[in-house]
């Protein structure tokens, strides 16, 4: 089998992470979504990750709760630094050779984000995963995937979910709702569509780049997507 793509964008959420657990790592869960992108390099594509940290830490949730916003979300990107870690430790395990990019300098532990030096380690055939968002307190790491994405000249952004795609409706709370196998950006605005968030979707739909959305947890999805086969939702203008 062959990619439809040459290079990718991978968006793993931080809630991935946890599995069944209701905070942090879950090792045998952080395995798994590894042996699915050991498949995907198969296909010989070029593969960059931006990790969130939702399982350890929510800036945007204290900072309604009365803490400084800016405070919480160098907080947050703090997380996704931990679970950069996290995944390139088991990519090591795994046979696979990555880099972590930090957007905050913290030059013990990660490389800090250069552009050109992504592109080279994505080139030589690495996985780079890109941490701690865009180094911006009030920007989600939706838009940080978008904005990577763009930088490094994606093919596509894929965002990896708990659930199958893009649904008409919350399909855990409306069991009539409606998976869509392909849909426009226009018609993901019109319908009020929660993809991810206003900032980071915009920034696709102007830049042309189309999103892919799956669900990590079920077995050959993210090769599938890669080959073409009918996997998720794909939003495309």
């Amino acid at each position: 089998m062959q990619s439809k793509f040459k290079r990718i964008l991978l968006k793993l959420s931080g809630e991935a992470l946890m599995g069944d657990d209701s905070f942090g790592i879950n090792p045998d869960t952080v395995n798994k979504i590894v042996d699915e992108i050991k498949q995907a390099k198969l296909l010989g594509i070029e593969i960059a990750v931006v990790i969130g940290g939702g399982n350890i830490f929510r800036g945007a949730a204290l900072g309604t709760a009365g803490m400084d916003r800016a405070t919480a979300d160098y907080m947050g990107m703090l997380a996704t630094v931990m679970n950069a870690l996290a995944l390139q430790d088991a990519m090591k395990h795994a046979g696979l050779v990555s880099r972590v990019q930090s957007a905050i300098n913290i030059d013990q532990v990660v490389e800090p984000y250069i552009r050109g030096k992504a592109i080279q380690y994505l080139e030589d055939k690495k996985i780079v995963i890109f941490a701690a968002g865009t180094g911006n307190p009030f920007f989600t790491t939706d838009t940080a995937a978008a904005l990577r994405a763009m930088e490094i000249s994606a093919d596509i952004m894929i965002k990896a979910t708990k659930v199958d795609g893009i649904y008409s409706s919350d399909p855990i709370k409306d069991k009539n709702a409606k998976l869509f196998s392909s849909i426009s950006f226009d018609e993901v605005i019109n319908k009020n569509l929660k993809v991810m968030d206003a900032t980071a979707f915009t920034l696709c739909r102007d830049q042309q780049l189309p999103i892919a959305v799956f669900n990590i947890f079920k077995k050959n999805a993210l090769n599938n997507v890669l080959i073409g086969k009918q996997e998720g939702t794909l939003v495309k203008n």
